[in-house]
């Protein structure tokens, strides 16, 4: 949501934005949720007070990278909430950016399958870096250099016909460092990450 407020929050003179929020509406989403992620989008909290991005990069058990990013109106108590946040959870602040790289992050949907050999072709065409295609073939996600992502979405949703759910500036982690999914992995090695995960996405949607 976001994105499209950024081409204004009003709702009657940003129809993209407009729609979206009817769609959320639908969909069933709070009303302070939605009120949460449009003041977002214009760059304030919902009492008005500026935002600001904290980046914290920490080492999770059982040895994960993460970078935590989130926005705030008041830095110094989100810094110090997520530092005691990580300790409490075995975890330490340390460099880990070395293990990510910047990239845009575009979400598309259809109603129906998505031709995977047809999107790969505009994907290649555009200059877009990679695309994953869900599992039930409904969604796909395109990455790509942080410049081009609104271009690229806007192109390839016009060209193929999808919906743009998302579009977002992320961290990814560099193929040498991901984890191998045939690893072991454990429900308690697991919870640090998916504990802050959650309470970060709570905090600012």
């Amino acid at each position: 949501m976001p994105s499209r407020v950024r081409n204004g929050g009003d709702l009657n003179s940003n129809a993209e934005l407009s729609t979206l929020v009817a769609q959320a509406k639908k969909a069933g989403l709070p009303k302070e949720i939605i009120e949460r992620a449009i003041a977002k989008g214009r760059g304030v909290s919902l009492s008005g007070l500026a935002l600001e991005t904290v980046t914290l990069e920490v080492m999770l058990p059982p040895s994960v990278s993460a970078i935590i990013e989130c926005q705030t109106d008041n830095k110094n108590r989100t810094l110090s909430d997520l530092r005691l946040l990580v300790k409490n959870m075995g975890g330490t602040v340390t460099p880990t950016s070395h293990a990510f790289e910047r990239r845009g992050r575009i979400i598309l949907e259809s109603e129906g399958q998505i031709e995977e050999e047809k999107v790969m072709d505009h994907v290649l065409e555009l200059g877009a870096l990679d695309m994953e295609v869900e599992e039930h073939q409904s969604s796909v996600s395109v990455y790509t250099e942080p410049s081009q992502t609104a271009s690229i979405a806007r192109s390839l949703a016009g060209s193929l016909g999808l919906n743009i759910r998302s579009y977002e500036i992320v961290w990814v982690p560099r193929p040498e460092s991901r984890v191998q999914k045939d690893e072991p992995e454990s429900s308690t090695q697991q919870l640090p990450l998916e504990q802050i995960i959650s309470i970060t996405k709570t905090s600012v949607p």
